[in-house]
């Protein structure tokens, strides 16, 4: 199994620089922040999950927020970031002709890392507003670094005429913010609906192609 297929916690796993103790303490932490949310958490539990005492993890971090700053927030900088990154370049990196072949494939491959990686992705969804450490974080790490990429494609889909004239960064809102909608929907707020994956991804797909480009899009 390569980097690139591995969950974000089996990347932990893998960090020689951590002890035993510190990776069940970590790993436990993201899967209870994202079962009940930060707020409705107790370290006792995080504990009781890592199978530690809790002075183990009181003994490096004063309080919960500590916590979550100290050890998720670095986790999601060394782990998080670079992951989605390299994830997200298996698309980036390919020359697609047709916008809307980009569009699908952008969406498959934040479907499978959803998936995958469930648990991340709801502290991130849950937390993120709330604490504007983890806002930074999320910004400096993934964010702009995602931008820079998607920018540039987007002038060369503008510049072909398949995407109307508008900012890159408009055209990077509404299109992720329709991907995601239906992701968050589909996997958080209502997975046990009865869903047409294959439907629900091409109507998804072709409304941004009608916001971005028209029917003319292909």
């Amino acid at each position: 199994m390569t980097d690139r297929e591995m969950r974000i916690d089996e990347l932990i796993d893998k960090e020689e620089a951590l002890t035993d103790k510190q990776k069940k303490i970590i790993v436990s932490a993201i899967e209870s922040f994202a079962e009940k949310g930060y707020s409705a958490t107790s370290t006792s539990e995080i504990a009781k999950k890592a199978g530690v005492a809790e002075g183990t993890i009181f003994r490096h971090y004063k309080t919960k927020k500590d916590l979550l700053l100290a050890i998720v927030a670095p986790v999601m900088a060394k782990f998080v970031a670079p992951f989605i990154i390299k994830d997200l370049n298996k698309v980036l990196d390919q020359d697609f002709e047709h916008l809307e072949d980009f569009l699908k494939a952008i969406l498959e491959n934040r479907r499978d890392f959803l998936v995958k990686n469930l648990p991340i992705v709801k502290i991130l969804l849950q937390e993120i507003p709330f604490h504007p450490e983890l806002k930074d974080l999320f910004k400096d790490h993934i964010a702009l670094k995602v931008y820079e990429r998607f920018e540039k494609i987007v002038e060369h889909y503008k510049a072909n005429g398949q995407i109307i004239d508008i900012p890159a960064y408009s055209v990077f809102r509404l299109s992720l913010s329709t991907i995601f909608g239906y992701l968050i929907a589909r996997y958080m707020i209502l997975p046990e609906a009865d869903w047409d994956d294959e439907a629900e991804t091409e109507r998804t797909v072709q409304f941004i192609l009608h916001g971005l480009g028209g029917l003319n899009s292909k």
